[in-house]
């Protein structure tokens, strides 16, 4: 069974931060240059205050008419943020993520943040140990023939 500790040895432990008097603007700025979807909102202390997605900014930005040079990404940031652990596994954080219905949890590890794993991590990762299980079945029927 994969962990995420063996998601973020395939990806990496990087994760894009933004403190939260830092512009929507400034963010999303971040997320293109990134290329991702979400970053962790931190003190300077790193420690977590919440997540920012593009979710967010759709939702609090857009719809309500806010400006995103003007608006703070403490202002509309997901402050509930959901952790897991370098241990947990992809079937709990694929329940977690179903259950709450977010697309990112920051992992955490003696209190600090080590990674991030997204949605698409999770499915990545459910889908290798599928192929792996139809190789070995193939190899074990063809081997026995």
């Amino acid at each position: 069974m994969k962990t995420v500790k063996h998601i973020l040895e395939a990806k990496g432990p990087e994760v894009h931060t933004i403190g939260p008097e830092d512009s929507v603007l400034d963010a999303l700025q971040r997320m293109a240059e990134k290329g991702v979807g979400a970053l962790v909102v931190t003190e300077t202390s790193g420690q977590i205050l919440g997540l920012l997605s593009e979710r967010d900014y759709a939702r609090k930005v857009v719809l309500l008419g806010r400006v995103s040079k003007d608006t703070p990404t403490r202002d509309i940031m997901t402050a509930e943020v959901v952790c897991v652990g370098p241990e947990q596994s992809v079937d709990t954080c694929m329940g977690l993520m179903t259950q709450r219905h977010i697309r990112h949890l920051p992992v955490v590890s003696e209190d600090r943040l080590v990674g991030i794993v997204s949605i698409g991590d999770v499915v990545k990762a459910v889908i290798d140990d599928q192929q792996f299980a139809i190789d070995e079945l193939h190899h074990y029927i063809m081997g026995n023939r």
